[in-house]
């Protein structure tokens, strides 16, 4: 489980594409202090398990078609900035919300206003999300975790403080670039339980 508070700014420092998946070679020295094979790391917001370990803080990650084609993960690059966070530890502060690190599909950047202090970003929401996200609701965003601002019918916003501009990608997201989003699991389970009648040992109630 991840909290959605970035770590650190890591970067892509290379992709291998194997067919059906790809392995992605990625710099991150705080993240990869103490970190070992099978471990797991967010980036961008996706649950990866370590592969191996470089020198340099790099470590390897392979990422299947399932996960490239419902994140976007698959259009990085070489170079390309991303993400980084350990899992929370037992006891450790939930300085976010409850992050799994199962991205329920893509975003895209659709404007952003900067403030004297601050920026007030909009992002597209697909149709099948929409009812998972309420103002003042959290939301991540590429790893982020975020208070809503606004919940329109196809989009929010998100309103980002000078340290989340200066230490994340949100801060060099321009319109057009996708951002991958995963909305608070306390909503799907709730939606998952309202679906089915309550029953008890003996049969449904009436």
């Amino acid at each position: 489980m991840f909290t959605g508070i970035v770590e650190e700014l890591g970067e892509v420092t290379a992709v291998e594409n194997l067919g059906d998946s790809s392995r992605f070679r990625l710099r991150g020295p705080a993240v990869t202090e103490g970190a070992k094979h099978g471990d797991s790391i967010a980036v961008n917001g996706v649950c990866l398990t370590v592969v191996d370990l470089n020198d340099g803080g790099e470590f390897t990650a392979d990422v299947m078609a399932e996960t490239l084609d419902r994140s976007s993960l698959g259009a990085l690059v070489p170079g390309a900035r991303v993400n980084l966070e350990r899992p929370m530890a037992v006891g450790g502060r939930l300085g976010g919300h409850i992050v799994q690190g199962h991205v329920d599909g893509t975003g895209t950047v659709v404007d952003r206003k900067a403030s004297e202090h601050w920026e007030i970003v909009k992002v597209s929401l697909p149709a099948g999300l929409a009812r998972y996200v309420v103002e003042k609701g959290s939301i991540t965003v590429d790893g982020v975790s975020l208070t809503v601002v606004d919940a329109g019918p196809d989009y929010f916003t998100i309103s980002l403080i000078p340290t989340t501009l200066a230490l994340t990608t949100l801060g060099i997201k321009q319109p057009g670039d996708p951002v991958n989003l995963e909305v608070d699991v306390i909503a799907k389970y709730v939606e998952r339980l309202m679906a089915f009648p309550a029953q008890d040992a003996e049969g449904p109630v009436r």
